[in-house]
């Protein structure tokens, strides 16, 4: 899904030597996996790591940041998102999501809930509004409360894989 959004396409070493080479002894400082690189036809300057698995991790480069970016500077930049999948971040970030997620469903279940039925299906007797009430306060808590768990998560982490990718290429700068 990752690529057909991006319209990103698997680099290949014969394709960009120095690029994979790069990935390539970093993983092997790294003592891990090699995993797939894509290239994003786009001037931009970005990159991230993709994947949930050892099968399925991706590093992917924008065309704009491999031809401006001298090789300290681009391995900085591969280093910081082999460390996000080093610390498997990508699968922290959906779990946070989820949980975001349910709370969302909760909030939204127990609003329709409120709105559309409970007291009116009565005859207008407030049975349990009061209830729905809290419920619904409580699923509104826990969903910005998720949602600053997750933001507070990924800024987090992004620090983490700034210092990986100091401590991988034994560059601080």
């Amino acid at each position: 899904m990752i690529m057909s959004a991006t319209g990103s396409k698997p680099l290949e070493r014969k394709e960009n030597k120095r690029v994979y080479n790069l990935v390539e002894n970093l993983c092997i400082a790294a003592g891990m996996k090699m995993p797939r690189i894509n290239v994003i036809e786009d001037d931009s300057l970005n990159a991230f790591a993709s994947g949930i698995n050892e099968k399925s991790y991706t590093i992917s480069l924008s065309r704009g940041i491999i031809e401006k970016l001298d090789d300290p500077e681009l391995e900085g930049v591969i280093a910081h998102e082999l460390t996000h999948i080093r610390n498997r971040d990508v699968r922290l970030l959906i779990v946070s999501i989820i949980f975001v997620g349910i709370f969302a469903f909760l909030a939204e279940m127990l609003f329709r809930t409120l709105l559309y039925g409970g007291a009116r299906r009565t005859g207008g007797k407030d049975k349990g509004g009061l209830a729905l009430l809290i419920g619904l306060a409580l699923a509104i808590v826990g969903y910005l409360l998720a949602t600053l768990f997750r933001f507070a998560i990924s800024r987090k982490r992004e620090y983490m894989a700034d210092a990986g990718g100091a401590e991988l290429t034994k560059n601080p700068l």
